[in-house]
């Protein structure tokens, strides 16, 4: 009798602690709306390297100096609203960024578009969308309908572009099979004189497409971009998990009837047109003391030869002569246009090696991150050093010191930057 007492008295306990800690699912039900973003200042002061090519370019008709320092603050917002199987997605920029020589306002959304998902294996999305196709960490040669990466920064949000894209997915990880998943996403980006202005040529309704697949627990993707505002590019991508620690990838893109515009030291331009093959292969490396390493070798296939690089260079100091001694301008503002039409992109050049170790709470400080980057163009041997201090200690706030050295011989990539070395303050606060 009394062991039943006892129990009674166990069960009472446990059904008034039950009532107590009542689970109610209306309290975890997903809310309709969401809002977040963050707020950014970054002052930087950069050493400007006046022997460099594009040091002359940008100002042989301005006073010399030595440094520039430039204030930049940046407000990002995000929303979404979901209702019924309609969901807004919206992602907004402003920007402000003034330094001695230029002061730039941005005010865009970098995304805005409505997502339709009447069935869990398909999704209908109608605005502008970032897409993100490729493995690739600083580079991705198969990103066909996106802006290129920032491999200084390649956490950087980018701006996408307006369209219609579907995905069509299907599952067979019930199978049994060798073959997990199947997604096949096509997708309609217009091109006219109000909508994606810089994707290509105008009015032009382009078409292109991915299909992934999850084969022998490999991510393998195949692109497609038909010709329009851009030449006709197909691509493969594929990502494998080697242990826990060791991930490759690597891609590998083909781009028909590539033109290409090459001045000579006494500026007269050629226009070349042939077929280019870019491609990529990296590993991600995690070590035991949480040490990240991520390598790629990159293989520009559109990019200039270091012939092709140093002609562009004479050109500039040619120019400079020129002006100099007789006051025209005529050979800079050639150079300026061959600039603009390929010899001023970031990595212009044909190959490439991308390095960065990151340590994660070292000496056991936590919330404390250091990592190094280096990006060296394999066919001169110039690079760029960045060295950089995460700290997150502070809720919701992320402060971050970076600082970056370029190296290189006259007539190579990094030794004819604008820059010799920069340093910036980060304060990032989110809500």
């Amino acid at each position: 009798m009394k062991r039943a007492l006892v129990l009674l008295a166990c069960l009472l306990a446990g059904t008034a602690q039950a009532e107590e800690f009542s689970f109610d699912a209306a309290e975890f039900e997903k809310k309709p709306f969401e809002f977040g973003g963050y707020i950014e200042f970054k002052p930087d002061r950069s050493w400007l390297n006046r022997d460099g090519a594009f040091y002359k370019l940008n100002f042989y008709n301005r006073a010399a100096s030595d440094t520039l320092d430039r204030n930049s603050g940046t407000l990002k917002l995000n929303g979404k609203y979901s209702q019924g199987i309609a969901t807004v997605n919206l992602r907004a920029d402003a920007e402000v960024r003034r330094d001695a020589l230029t002061s730039d306002r941005i005010n865009r959304f970098d995304e805005a578009y409505v997502s339709f998902k009447p069935d869990p294996g398909f999704t209908l999305d109608v605005g502008k969308q970032a897409l993100k196709w490729g493995k690739g960490y600083a580079w991705s040669p198969v990103g066909f309908v996106e802006r290129p990466k920032d491999a200084n920064d390649v956490e950087l949000a980018r701006e996408g572009y307006t369209m219609l894209a579907a995905d069509f997915i299907r599952n067979f990880a019930d199978d049994g099979g060798d073959l997990k998943t199947v997604a096949f996403t096509p997708l309609l980006l217009p091109v006219g004189s109000q909508v994606n202005q810089d994707f290509g040529k105008p009015d032009h309704l382009n078409v292109a497409a991915k299909l992934y697949l999850l084969y022998l627990d490999t991510d393998i993707d195949f692109t497609w971009l038909g010709g329009g505002s851009r030449t006709p590019r197909i691509g493969v991508d594929f990502s494998r998990n080697l242990s826990t620690a060791l991930e490759i990838h690597g891609e590998w893109a083909r781009i028909r009837d590539v033109e290409q515009r090459v001045v000579s030291p006494t500026g007269v331009t050629t226009t070349q047109r042939s077929d280019a093959k870019s491609y990529l292969l990296g590993l991600r490396y995690l070590t035991e003391q949480d040490t990240t390493y991520i390598l790629e070798y990159y293989r520009n296939g559109t990019g200039y030869t270091e012939s092709q690089a140093r002609d562009f260079y004479r050109l500039v100091d040619n120019g400079l002569t020129q002006f100099q001694t007789t006051g025209s301008s005529a050979l800079m503002q050639k150079a300026q246009t061959a600039s603009q039409s390929g010899y001023g992109k970031p990595n212009a050049g044909e190959r490439y090696l991308y390095l960065r170790a990151s340590q994660k709470e070292p000496f056991d400080i936590v919330y404390f991150t250091p990592s190094l980057t280096l990006i060296g163009n394999l066919d001169d041997r110039s690079y760029s050093l960045t060295p950089e201090l995460l700290y997150t200690g502070v809720t919701n706030l992320d402060l971050r010191l970076r600082a970056t050295w370029l190296a290189g011989k006259a007539g190579s990539e990094f030794g004819e930057k604008q820059l010799a070395r920069k340093l910036e303050l980060m304060a990032r606060y989110y809500f």
